[in-house]
């Protein structure tokens, strides 16, 4: 390991010479913005490690770290930042640009006091974050010790006392008996300075580490304790890690790949430091690297998958005070997101704006959103289509406009005609929509209507001509019942009522789908419908009050082709007048109670039909439910407040990690079948129950990308004295085998959470001694 004594003025080749990084160290007044009246003027300088960056009130003040190199994913341009546009007036936009972090770290916005100073911090951090993206392993450990120096050298004096380094271990989430860690800085204090300066920090770093268990798992194939030589590292494969045939060729390569020493990989043998390095490695991860690439049938039709979900998309913070922004649907589209939510409103000057309804949430414009949507949406992991969740509160005018933005700026991406050759039965699959957007929300007509009414364009042109004919209506005429904008408002919008919603009678069961339609042309009327109270006095009829009531705008309901919303009544009226392209929406109890009561009527229902379910009302800290208790019902979309970290969103991220992050998930077999018999809370049969065995070892270790397991998981560690480490069996009985799902934080370790029933599905799940890497800190 590289001692932090001798760290170069910048850690690559060339970049000494570079004017841009020369620049950058000599430090630059820029504002740094918050928000349109936050505007702070800064120092930013490069520090002469070249990978970090501090700031100060001003030159020569007193300097506090900003950020690492490593902690920066890319550079915007202030075009491409939403915040810097609304100072376009204040500032040139080519003097601005925006540093975005890795996980869920707010971006930072900066203003330069000209655009060859922006273009020099951009050019130069583009350069720095392109050098650690091409680090080796070994490069990004010591680069990653060097930032985590410079973090706790509080004074910057090169030297880490005592308190600092207590200081550290609390950044580092350590939670460490004060007694054991002096000892372990005596001991690495070989200068007797109290302080620890380069090759004694690293020293520290690597006592803070000491692998026991591994240490023990190595003499156990090895003969002398030292090494392992190239058949016993085969042995170790085969036997601990399950490599079985391939072991003997992986064994090589491994060695080759991980073993730190010249002469170790020449004579083929790898030392602890090596075989560490493979434990911590992607080829010693828990997760099958076979199940990273799209591996799974993605022919089949969209409900058969679980789709990756966002609920209230726009917001990056709580529900009720929280900034809206389309930040939220730019990292949510990062993220393999395949459905975000839009909820849109009327806005001043004609124009639709998006926010919680309700609430103090800001608001930002939805041409704006539809906007990035169309930017984002197929431009980071996934070409699969993507779902416009569309919550629709608006006027008549203003879904017109939405309309003509949905048309104009989505363009070809949006889907507005049904696929060829598709039968009427069966949703179309993710890959025949693939580079598709599609809008769910609700709708006048049937899918059925629809494409009678392409076909019947094609020889009765003349009838796009009389859609603009008015006509007059008798006033005493009653209207049937135009469908409603929000049966299934989500909390937020309008208050969610107590009692569940009846069954309707056998007479509005026909009336409900039905559309007003004008007499002589019979197209659907583009006006509201005034219903006007009974009078038995002819003249007070002009007088009475008047309800008006919104109806929705036939352009934009001819833009929701598969995914039409419909109200929810029971699982016997979906199946008697539903059909496979209709979509219902949940609340989180509403869902649960229906599983609870009607597990496998759920099951069953949502193996035709897709179903969409959102957190309660209640969580205004934006915090989420656990989504395998919906999942193995087989609901598709479970939507989640992605701006917030925790174990619920873990078990998302893991279940969305594989078939190449794609955000389609191929559900199980018995998922997918309209007869089973599946209950998620009640045996099939009592004889059919099983108990599975996992040993977990956990063991807190510091390394780039790796998180406290006296963190996750507090049940399984100690560290009074000084240990975090601990090894447990863990016994898991399940009524349901074929629905085995993790149920605590000690299992959220596996990247899935629902097992196949065929025992010929691709395990997930790597066997042996293998590690799970999470990033540090409430951010990630």
């Amino acid at each position: 390991m590289a001692s932090l004594q001798d760290t170069p003025a910048f850690p690559g080749p060339g970049l000494s010479t570079d004017q841009d990084l020369l620049l950058m160290q000599e430090g630059m007044m820029m504002r740094k913005v918050r928000s349109k009246n936050w505007k702070k003027l800064r120092h930013f300088r490069l520090q002469n490690d070249g990978m970090t960056v501090w700031h100060a009130r001003q030159a020569g003040g007193r300097a506090k770290p900003t950020f690492s190199i490593s902690d920066v994913e890319r550079i915007r341009l202030g075009h491409d930042s939403e915040l810097l546009r609304n100072l376009a007036e204040e500032f040139p936009l080519e003097q601005g640009f925006t540093i975005v972090f890795h996980g869920r770290r707010p971006n930072l916005d900066l203003i330069a006091n000209s655009v060859e100073e922006a273009q020099s911090w951009m050019q130069g951090l583009q350069l720095l974050v392109d050098f650690v993206t091409n680090m080796d392993q070994q490069e990004r450990l010591d680069q990653w010790l060097r930032d985590w120096f410079q973090r706790g050298d509080k004074n910057q004096d090169g030297r880490m006392s005592f308190q600092e380094v207590q200081r550290l271990l609390h950044l580092m989430n350590v939670e460490m008996d004060r007694e054991y860690a002096l000892s372990l800085f005596q001991a690495a204090d070989v200068s007797q300075s109290d302080t620890l300066e380069g090759e004694e920090f690293v020293q520290f770093y690597k006592a803070l580490t000491k692998r026991t268990e591994v240490q023990e798992l190595f003499e156990n194939f090895s003969s002398d304790g030292q090494k392992l030589t190239l058949l016993e590292f085969v042995d170790f494969l085969r036997e601990e890690q399950k490599e079985q045939d391939r072991a003997p060729d992986l064994a090589l390569e491994l060695i080759n790949r991980y073993e730190p020493s010249d002469s170790g990989r020449l004579r083929h043998v790898l030392s602890v430091d090596g075989f560490l390095s493979y434990l911590c490695s992607k080829d010693g991860s828990i997760f099958n690297p076979a199940c990273l690439p799209i591996y799974q049938d993605m022919t089949q039709p969209m409900n058969h998958y679980f789709i990756n979900s966002s609920h209230n998309t726009y917001l990056v913070a709580d529900q009720l005070c929280g900034q809206s922004s389309i930040e939220g649907y730019i990292r949510a589209l990062k993220r393999g997101c395949r459905c975000v939510e839009v909820d849109v409103w009327d806005g001043p000057s004609g124009e639709p704006v998006v926010y919680h309804g309700h609430t103090l949430t800001s608001r930002i414009l939805f041409k704006d959103v539809l906007a990035t949507v169309a930017q984002y949406a197929f431009q980071v992991t996934s070409d699969y289509p993507l779902i416009l969740s569309l919550e629709n509160h608006c006027t008549w005018e203003q879904q017109e406009t939405m309309a003509r933005y949905l048309t104009e700026i989505l363009g070809e991406q949006l889907l507005s005609t049904t696929v060829n050759g598709m039968p009427l039965n069966q949703l179309p699959s993710p890959e025949q929509l693939r580079g598709k957007i599609l809008l769910k929300g609700k709708k006048l007509t049937t899918l059925e209507e629809d494409i009678e009414e392409e076909e019947n364009e094609e020889l009765q042109p003349e009838l796009e001509r009389e859609q603009g004919s008015e006509v007059e209506l008798d006033p005493f005429l009653e209207p049937e019942p135009e469908p409603e904008l929000e049966p299934e408002l989500e909390p937020g919008h309008e208050p969610e009522p107590e009692s569940e919603p009846q069954e309707p009678s056998s007479r509005s069961k026909d009336k409900q789908e039905k559309v007003v339609k004008c007499p002589l042309s019979g197209l659907p009327i583009c006006c509201q419908i005034m219903v006007q109270t009974p009078s038995f006095n002819p003249e007070s009829l002009l007088l009475s009050k008047q309800i008006a009531k919104p109806i929705l705008c036939p352009a934009l309901s001819a833009l929701v082709v598969y995914l039409k919303s419909v109200s929810f009544y029971s699982f016997t009226h979906s199946k008697e007048h539903y059909h496979f392209y209709e979509i219902s929406s949940f609340s989180e109890a509403k869902a649960k109670n229906l599983i609870k009561e009607a597990g496998n009527e759920f099951v069953q229902h949502n193996a035709w039909q897709l179903s969409r379910v959102y957190p309660s009302g209640l969580r205004t800290d934006s915090s989420n439910y656990n989504p395998q208790e919906l999942w193995i019902a087989g609901c598709q979309m479970v939507a989640m407040n992605m701006q917030t970290a925790g174990l619920a969103m873990d078990i998302c991220d893991g279940l969305f990690r594989q078939n190449g992050g794609c955000g389609y998930v191929l559900k199980p077999d018995f998922l997918r079948d309209t007869q089973s018999s599946f209950h998620p809370h009640r045996p099939i049969s009592p004889f059919q129950g099983k108990r599975l065995l996992v040993q977990v070892t956990v063991t807190y270790t510091c390394s780039p990308g790796m998180v406290s397991a006296s963190t996750q998981l507090p049940s399984l560690c100690t560290s009074a004295s000084g240990k975090t480490w601990g090894r447990r069996n863990l016994e898991i009985a399940t009524k349901n085998p074929e629905g085995l799902g993790a149920e605590k934080p000690t299992e959220a370790l596996s990247p899935s959470p629902l097992t196949s029933s065929k025992p010929r599905a691709k395990r997930r799940i790597n066997q042996g001694s293998r590690h799970h890497r999470q990033r540090l800190g409430k951010d990630s």
